[in-house]
């Protein structure tokens, strides 16, 4: 008799291998998603091989839920969702556009939409996790995801649409006259959305050109400056493809960003300001607390630009002994007789006996670091 195995296979080792197959993880061309890091995007244009891997599942599902949405909006209204843009320099996929009533026109009906837009939109679709959301509700899209977009957008206005299979008939009209950027945020937890909006300036956009040109200038990836604070500091660099070539393998007892100080004079510098910092946060955190207190037993609510929420206040849980033992003796288990050491080591220390103790090489303390200002002569 053949038997089968009827465990539940995991889907992730197939998402990933499918992932690896996208378009966009195998191109090699820069691409506009690809400048949220200078030196990312270099490594990337000089063709180096990425280092690390990486936990790819939230990302997926990000996808997933992505493809979902633009879907809906294409056959629901008739957006123009994941097109190319592209010039001899980079390379993009653009979200979703929405024509001007005059843009349309020029397409066959068709393929135009079903409620025209005042002016001809560009949108991003990002899906953020709930701990990111705050930041997105206060300060929008980051630096990074603006100049992202308004790369489409310019590839867009200069170029049109790529001419290649699936976008003849959008590439006959030519450069398209964009007039607004819009960010359509998602919550992956909650499925809240958020919309930010700004129009096209030309400003912007040479700006985001102007960085592309910089990464395309540098002799090697190395010559470009990292952007973010590096790993254990930053989600995007714990996740970065390149995170070994830029950081260097890992040191025991080290944290990656130790390889920036270079000599004395380079420590004598970081430690200066982290002393100067340290004096300016002094009071900020004295007066955060005294806030606090003010606060204290307020009701939740929206006040002005701020949502005031409480959480936490519940009772704490500890191991139930006398109920675990009453179990144990119910199934007819022997009950474990382990020494009590918080018992036995208050009982020395009662006696006046050194309670003894020995080094576990394997746990380490948190290490902490100790200025002490020296005394001018």
């Amino acid at each position: 008799m053949t038997l089968i195995d009827e465990r539940p296979v995991s889907l992730w080792p197939a998402a990933h291998a499918a992932d690896a197959r996208r378009p966009r993880s195998l191109q090699t061309k820069i691409g506009a998603s690809d400048t949220v890091c200078a030196r990312r995007a270099g490594y990337l244009l000089h063709g180096i091989t990425p280092t690390d891997g990486g936990e790819k599942r939230r990302a997926i599902l990000g996808t997933w839920l992505h493809a979902g949405l633009l879907t809906a909006a294409h056959e629901e209204f008739g957006w123009i969702i994941e097109r190319r843009v592209e010039d001899a320099t980079i390379r993009g996929h653009i979200d979703a556009v929405q024509l001007d009533s005059h843009t349309a026109a020029k397409l066959p009906k068709r393929l135009r939409p079903s409620l025209p837009a005042e002016e001809t939109t560009v949108e991003d679709v990002k899906t953020k996790s709930t701990y990111q959301w705050d930041s997105v509700l206060r300060y929008g899209a980051s630096d990074a995801e603006i100049r992202q977009v308004f790369l489409y957008a310019d590839l867009l206005r200069t170029e049109g649409f790529a001419d290649i299979d699936g976008q003849r008939q959008l590439a006959r009209i030519g450069p398209v006259p964009v007039g607004r950027i819009r960010f359509r945020f998602i919550n992956r937890d909650s499925g809240d959305d958020h919309v930010q909006e700004m129009p096209y300036t030309s400003q912007r956009a040479r700006a985001a050109r102007w960085w592309v040109e910089q990464v395309r200038s540098a002799a090697t990836a190395e010559d470009l400056p990292r952007t973010f604070q590096g790993p254990g500091l930053s989600v995007i660099c714990d996740n970065c493809p390149f995170k070994s070539a830029c950081w260097g393998p890992v040191v025991a007892g080290r944290r990656p960003q130790s390889i920036l100080i270079r000599d004395d004079a380079e420590r004598e510098e970081a430690l200066a300001e982290y002393v100067e910092i340290g004096e300016q946060m002094k009071p900020l955190k004295e007066r955060q607390r005294f806030l606090r207190a003010q606060l204290d037993g307020s009701e939740p609510g929206v006040y002005g630009d701020n949502a005031l929420t409480w959480s936490g206040g519940n009772p704490t849980k500890t191991d139930d002994v006398e109920g675990m033992v009453a179990l144990y003796e119910r199934a007819g288990l022997q009950v474990p007789m382990a020494p009590d050491a918080a018992a036995m080591k208050a009982q020395l220390k009662a006696a006046g006996v050194p309670v003894p103790v020995r080094l576990d090489a394997e746990r380490r303390t948190s290490v902490s670091i100790n200025v002490t200002a020296r005394k001018k002569s």
